[in-house]
């Protein structure tokens, strides 16, 4: 018996690991792309580049047809690149019904500043989102590794709804309803990661990575309850687990950009890298920075970052960061 009928927007790793998850719990799944050659792929290989030995299950649709997608269907998962966002939430506007939604792509719109959240909220002007975030990397998701995660919505339908189509013995979630501060550790900790991985690449240890994460969750804090949200989320799966997890992982792509930071790595070979490589901590950093101002909220973990990163601040200055007295 089919649950529910639920389509996903983006066929990236995240959203083909979330439609694994979506079609083992009796889901009836459809995945969108608006790229034809991603739709023939998929469709004839059943696997994605971008999870590497997993086989996409028969029953998953995918098209790129976004009329067909959206119609009839019970829950909208949204896990499209932050910069491909409102183009595509534009798209669904002439189709969508105020159908219940659930946001998985992380971080703050460049032009605007704006979370995902609100970017959605305001272009399809409907309170039915939720929010999901969280140390999970999409090649864990997909081999049913136990992943927990946080689930955060103001309206009741949509959280139990959600809770419904993805929630099981190894995809956990636990409920907030605190957005601003679920989405705001699920951007910030990619900046963390960045300052993690230039510890790493000074060949520090894991003893002062962990001072990094712990003096960040201060900061993390004092950032969500001047943005209006709930502090005690940073101890979520959305804000430590997360944190944690990005921060000290060479999976990730942040981490991977800090440590090249800090062993010295050439000029040539950081552009390289900055020029084939997503590095969501870079774009978060400039639009996290132009928040704090506005609020006028002081986060110096913040401030420090974007010194070294855009203004050519010695990188060392984080290690005296660090051992500065409070």
């Amino acid at each position: 018996m089919i649950k529910l009928k639920v389509t996903i927007l983006g066929a990236g790793a995240y959203g083909c690991a979330l439609a694994q998850i979506l079609n083992e719990n009796k889901n009836e799944v459809t995945i969108w792309t608006p790229f034809e050659n991603e739709v023939k792929n998929l469709t004839e290989t059943r696997t994605s580049p971008k999870l590497p030995n997993i086989q996409i299950n028969n029953k998953i649709k995918i098209t790129s047809d976004l009329e067909k997608a959206l119609n009839k269907v019970d829950l909208i998962v949204i896990a499209i690149p932050t910069a491909f966002l409102s183009s595509s939430i534009k798209k669904v506007k002439k189709h969508y019904k105020n159908t219940p939604i659930c946001i998985a792509t992380k971080g703050i719109e460049q032009d605007t500043n704006l979370f995902v959240y609100d970017v959605v909220k305001n272009i399809l002007n409907t309170e039915k989102i939720a929010v999901i975030s969280g140390p999970s990397f999409a090649i864990d998701i997909a081999r049913n590794y136990p992943v927990g995660l946080t689930l955060a919505c103001q309206d009741k339908e949509t959280i139990e709804l959600t809770f419904e189509a993805l929630a099981n013995n190894h995809f956990k979630l636990r409920k907030s309803y605190d957005i601003i501060g679920t989405e705001l550790c699920g951007s910030v900790k990619n900046i963390i990661a960045i300052a993690s991985g230039i510890l790493a690449g000074f060949g520090m240890p894991e003893s002062t990575s962990a001072m990094l994460i712990t003096e960040s969750l201060h900061d993390i804090k004092a950032l969500i309850k001047g943005l209006g949200g709930d502090g005690s989320t940073v101890l979520s799966y959305a804000g430590f687990g997360d944190l944690l997890l990005t921060a000290t992982s060479s999976k990730s792509r942040n981490y991977s950009f800090g440590y090249l930071i800090g062993s010295k790595a050439s000029k040539d070979e950081i552009d390289n890298y900055i020029k084939n490589t997503t590095i969501e901590g870079l774009y978060t950093l400039k639009s996290i920075s132009e928040l704090v101002k506005n609020k006028d909220v002081d986060i110096p973990i913040i401030n420090l970052m974007e010194q070294i990163i855009y203004q050519n601040k010695n990188p060392e200055e984080l290690i005296n960061f660090l051992i500065q007295k409070p």
